[in-house]
């Protein structure tokens, strides 16, 4: 296996609190975080749903694609994933070269209760959203379970105790 970084990759469903936790651990470390839905947003100047109304999710993936190979190799950080980027194979090699992947993990209802706080998901922009979001976690958990070096559950605990959790876990960190 080739070396791996020290950087704290949060993979996941969305809703899982990636982001917030993201921006909590970058507070806590003061490392630098890199949340490759932001990073596509400002690169392309348009909100996801709107590259998702206009170019398709194919395009959407080979942005992502193309973010995380921009992603620093040389430096600690907080890496903030969206919640397809294992989709492809090549992703989930390089952000393994970039460090711990972090799982955060919620079950379905929480994960669906939190969604639905905002209508943004353009994946869930769709007739029957709860049966959408149960037919995507059924492809994605297997993927969030083969590539996560550690799961933290995020549906019973406060951001604070997430961030503990993911601090106890990653490597880099464990040893405090």
């Amino acid at each position: 296996m080739s070396e791996r970084g020290n950087s704290i990759v949060l993979i996941g469903f969305m809703g899982a609190g990636k982001s917030s936790i993201g921006r909590r651990l970058a507070a806590l470390t003061q490392w630098s975080r890199y949340d490759t839905d932001e990073m596509i947003r400002k690169k392309a100047g348009r909100s996801i749903a709107q590259i998702f109304a206009v170019e398709g999710e194919e395009h959407f993936r080979e942005l992502e694609s193309e973010t995380v190979r921009e992603l620093p190799a040389d430096r600690s950080s907080i890496i903030v994933t969206g919640g397809g980027i294992l989709l492809r194979k090549q992703n989930a090699a390089q952000l393994r070269r970039l460090g711990f992947l972090i799982y955060l993990r919620a079950d379905e209802k929480t994960l669906f209760r939190r969604v639905s706080r905002r209508a943004t998901r353009p994946l869930l922009q769709t007739e029957n959203p709860r049966a959408r979001l149960h037919e995507l976690l059924e492809t994605r958990t297997p993927l969030y379970e083969k590539y996560g070096d550690a799961v933290v559950d995020t549906a019973q605990k406060n951001h604070d105790e997430v961030a503990e959790a993911v601090l106890q876990a990653a490597p880099s960190f464990a040893s405090r």
